[in-house]
């Protein structure tokens, strides 16, 4: 089955030690995530982050209620994490966040590696409905993240690539 890759990309004037800890803080996922989506966090706060942990969600895509939940699969403080769907709306969904110091810097990473469900109508899904919606959530969080920690984000860089062949790409 085909897998689709979003890669995002924005530099901010902070280190990945100050920048790393808002991601660290799970509440802060309401204030990344865009609004249209009535997105609310089902697991009780604070989350403790490490690589097992669980988060639920509820959110509304297109006006339909929708439960999500994603594992920690990777935590390694201040440089990286990767959170991994376990029930959502895709059949695959990986997330590497990266924070590469650069510059006097951060560089913020993202790569989503992911297939809706769907079976065959999924490259149908993408086009017209997911592929939209997902580069809308990542130029809303470079806005927000440009505002918090500075950078610009029309500078951003929100880019659709060929899917890494990754263990997290072959999985599910």
């Amino acid at each position: 089955m085909k897998t689709w890759c979003l890669r995002a990309s924005l530099w901010v004037p902070r280190p990945p030690a100050e920048v790393f800890p808002f991601f660290a803080d799970a509440q802060n996922l309401e204030y990344l995530t865009p609004p249209w989506l009535s997105f609310s966090i089902l697991t009780p706060m604070p989350v403790p982050m490490h690589v097992g942990t669980l988060i639920d969600y509820r959110l509304k895509l297109h006006g339909l209620p929708l439960n999500w939940r994603t594992r920690i699969a990777r935590w390694e403080p201040p440089f990286a994490f990767a959170d991994e769907q376990l029930r959502g709306p895709y059949a695959l969904w990986h997330h590497t966040h990266t924070f590469t110091p650069c510059d006097g810097g951060t560089a913020l990473g993202d790569e989503v590696v992911m297939r809706p469900k769907g079976g065959l109508l999924a490259p149908l899904a993408m086009r017209w409905i997911v592929r939209n919606d997902v580069e809308r959530i990542f130029r809303f969080r470079a806005h927000v993240m440009a505002a918090r920690f500075g950078g610009d984000a029309a500078r951003a860089e929100v880019r659709w690539v060929d899917a890494p062949v990754t263990a997290a790409a072959g999985a599910r």
